[in-house]
């Protein structure tokens, strides 16, 4: 079985539970402007997903598998009901983890992606990532050259970056890229559930991006009936980096509604 690795923070068993789940190619340390800001009122518990950051690599994508990993290592550490919190491709895996542990998860919040399918938005990614030789990479300044040919944006390249990193004089990817491009079509699928989740559920969007849009409502609420959706004005899909604060705001006053 794969190994999920993980952090805790604010160790106080007086606390509840949050756990954080980052998104596509990227780590634990993604979110943490909010992981800083709720281990003032929570024990934090921050994930790798499956094929990222130090969690082991998988044979096959599904959310199925990585909803069960992560609950397998929450189950691990004693934890009997949380929070979760996910953003974008961990947004997904969270709504996965509580559709089919529906006593686990006592409130869900989404940071800007619905349980639906989307069409491909990650192919200038791919092409930058594949222009990477890492068996004769000599330095990431030139691995960032290399990406900037085919990512325009500055702060996307320096995202990905960060998961590049060298040992035994070789440079490695921390995610799982072969995974990860052969089985992007399952990672951007809808998510399924013959049951809905009944609990309280946000959905938080970023208003300049495009991941979750009113067409989307109906089929959200068909899985999450108990939800609402908030918007934090001026920014994108990473609406937590640019916005921690407020994105803290919004869910700390969601959860004391949710009691």
């Amino acid at each position: 079985m794969p190994s999920v690795n993980y952090q805790v923070h604010s160790n106080d068993p007086s606390k509840p539970w949050i756990v954080l789940i980052h998104g596509l190619f990227g780590n634990l340390d993604n979110l943490s402007g909010l992981r800083r800001l709720f281990t003032g009122q929570f024990q934090v518990l921050c994930v790798d997903l499956p094929d990222h950051g130090k969690s082991d690599f998988t044979e096959v994508f599904s959310f199925e598998s990585y909803a069960q990993l992560i609950r397998q290592k929450i189950t691990e550490l004693g934890i009997s009901q949380v929070t979760l919190l996910g953003h974008s491709l961990g947004g997904k895996v969270a709504m996965k983890i509580a559709l089919t542990s529906q006593d686990l998860v006592k409130h869900l919040a989404i940071l800007d992606i619905a349980p639906v399918s989307y069409s491909p938005r990650h192919d200038n990614v791919f092409e930058g990532l594949n222009a990477i030789d890492l068996h004769h990479l000599e330095s990431r300044k030139q691995a960032e050259l290399l990406l900037s040919q085919h990512i325009v944006e500055s702060g996307v390249r320096q995202f990905l970056l960060k998961s590049l990193y060298s040992q035994d004089e070789s440079w490695h990817w921390r995610f799982n890229l072969n995974l990860l491009q052969r089985d992007y079509l399952r990672l951007s699928a809808a998510i399924e559930s013959n049951i809905p989740y009944p609990g309280p559920v946000l959905f938080i969007k970023g208003q300049r991006s495009d991941y979750l849009l009113s067409e989307h409502k109906a089929a959200t609420l068909e899985l999450f009936p108990n939800s609402q959706s908030k918007m934090i004005k001026g920014v994108g899909h990473w609406l937590h980096a640019e916005e921690p604060n407020l994105c803290f705001e919004i869910v700390s006053a969601f959860i004391d509604s949710h009691p």
